[in-house]
């Protein structure tokens, strides 16, 4: 991502953000914010996801009614000469699309074919060309906003990033708390680096400000994680250099250096549960042949199934 941002930072074109709910997509606007030209003029943000009409009308523009002028100075004239953020552009609705759309070919005739001058990051969570496609989008507003798209996948997706985007994120906890930068030890770093993070770039930052504060030492172990992710280092998908044995050793040494007790019986547990699943899912619910193939005779599965 941060490579990313430094080769399209230097462009005046209006850029377009798409990627589920925290990717980071706003991290990246505010980085490509900082390295561009306009980075010592003014950054406004206005969001379509959480505002009325009559308000978003109101602040793009200082005027719900576009026959009237207005004394009030809308976001759109006041970032003039610097960048404006549109969020969730994807809630836009069809009225404020189209006034927005008829504000870009008045802007352009007043600047006589050139560049605008604000620049614009846009921020989305779905794909905008499938939304014109599905008559939800105006193409003519599409094609304004669309100059230049970055499509920010999952944080699975870029594992690369985990470590950098860890210590950054230390980093800036530790300058609001006014103490030492957290460390990751290298068990520690192999798991962060290899957990799904369902919550994307939002869920690692929140790890990384508990861990700034919960943990003891300044090297994070990995009885220093939180407990969730102590957990799910078992269900998480491996890598493809990953076997699951080497897996489960970084399970049950997390659960050592936190002082658990009774883990054999724990991973045995669970280990069965996932494999009657896996079997029952495979058999489509026939006991019988799921019970054949875990090596058990159908009582067993039965008082396993009971059981748990």
């Amino acid at each position: 991502m941060v490579a990313l941002g430094f080769r399209v930072a230097q462009t005046e074109a209006a850029i377009t953000i798409t990627g589920d709910p925290g990717v980071g997509k706003l991290k990246l606007a505010d980085l490509l914010f900082r390295n561009s030209r306009r980075e010592r003029k003014r950054l406004l943000k206005i969001c379509f996801g959480n505002l009325s009409d009559a308000t978003l009308l109101l602040e793009l523009f200082g005027t719900t009614n576009k026959t009237h002028i207005s004394s009030d100075i809308g976001i759109l004239v006041q970032a003039r000469g610097g960048t404006l953020v549109l969020e969730h552009v994807d809630k836009m609705s069809p009225q404020v699309q189209q006034r927005l759309a008829e504000w870009f070919r008045s802007e352009q005739t007043r600047n006589r074919g050139k560049s605008l001058a604000v620049r614009l990051i846009i921020t989305s969570r779905k794909d905008l060309l499938h939304m014109v496609q599905e008559g939800s989008f105006r193409e003519d507003l599409y094609h304004r906003l669309n100059v230049i798209r970055v499509h920010l996948p999952r944080l699975a997706e870029r594992r690369e990033d985990i470590p950098r985007l860890m210590k950054h994120f230390f980093s800036r906890a530790a300058q609001e708390l006014n103490v030492e930068p957290k460390i990751l030890s290298p068990e520690a770093s192999d798991v962060c680096c290899n957990l799904t993070w369902p919550g994307n770039v939002r869920e690692l930052e929140n790890t990384c400000r508990w861990l700034t504060v919960m943990a003891a030492g300044r090297e994070v172990l990995l009885s220093d994680l939180p407990p969730e992710l102590q957990t799910n280092v078992l269900s998480e998908p491996s890598s493809s250099s990953d076997s699951w044995q080497q897996r489960l050793r970084i399970w049950g040494e997390a659960q050592l250096q936190a002082g658990n007790t009774g883990i054999m019986s724990s991973a045995l547990a669970d280990m069965e549960k996932v494999m009657i699943d896996a079997a029952l899912s495979y058999t489509g619910g026939r006991k019988k042949r799921a019970a054949e193939l875990l090596g058990w005779g159908r009582n067993t599965l039965t008082r396993k199934l009971q059981e748990y």
